[in-house]
């Protein structure tokens, strides 16, 4: 019986150690503004991919938009982040939509910043 509870607790502090680590990542505070964490997380997909699936997905590739036009990554992955995307229009990601985070423009430099984060995940 005692096994049992003790590997039922060691269990237990090692997935509140995990968790902890996971959400204790230095984060820049201005990704921390945008509305990204509403449906992304840093190690696990909520209802959006989980970041590091995507810095490793996008990590070295080129960006092409709707439309077939190629931009450098990071201001390609602006574009799409800021406009959102649609279901059947360059949703990578399965059937939810990415809704717009900054339609008008006013955030570009948090999203860079928000890009270069997940993008240095390992």
């Amino acid at each position: 019986m005692k096994s049992i509870i003790v590997s039922v607790t060691t269990a237990l502090g090692l997935a509140i150690v995990g968790n902890s680590l996971a959400a204790d990542m230095p984060m820049p505070p201005e990704v921390k503004q945008l509305m990204c964490l509403s449906c992304h997380a840093v190690d696990r997909k909520v209802i959006g991919p989980a970041w590091r699936d995507v810095g490793k997905k996008y990590k070295g590739a080129k960006y092409f938009d709707y439309n077939g036009k190629q931009y450098p990554l990071v201001e390609g992955l602006v574009k799409k982040i800021s406009n959102g995307s649609r279901v059947g229009t360059g949703n990578n990601w399965g059937d939810m939509p990415m809704p717009a985070e900054d339609p008008t423009g006013t955030k570009q430099n948090k999203i860079r910043i928000m890009i270069k984060y997940v993008l240095s995940l390992d």
